[in-house]
């Protein structure tokens, strides 16, 4: 933990937002008082490893497509639809 004042956060904000961003927590002061603390967001996470996504997609509930269709149709109507399930760049 580091403690920094007020103005030097404001001077040096990206430096520390780096450092924070690696990890490091700062206590800032003013007028010799601690007032706050900047640290790391703890559930941030910038990789998802795949066996932990592909553990997820197998215990994912299975998608009924008629059912959410159906869902779909209520919600929003049907009136603009493409109708014969291609894709709508492929329409004649």
């Amino acid at each position: 933990m580091k403690t920094i004042t007020q103005r030097e956060l404001a001077a040096r904000s990206k430096a520390v937002l780096d450092d924070v961003e690696a990890g490091e927590i700062y206590h800032v002061t003013r007028n010799g008082t601690e007032i706050a603390e900047v640290r790391p967001i703890s559930n941030r996470r910038r990789f998802v490893p795949v066996e932990e996504l592909q553990r997820k997609w197998r215990s994912a509930p299975a998608v009924d497509a008629a059912q959410l269709r159906a869902e779909a149709d209520t919600f929003y109507g049907d009136e603009d639809r493409v109708e014969g399930g291609g894709a709508p760049w492929e329409r004649a």
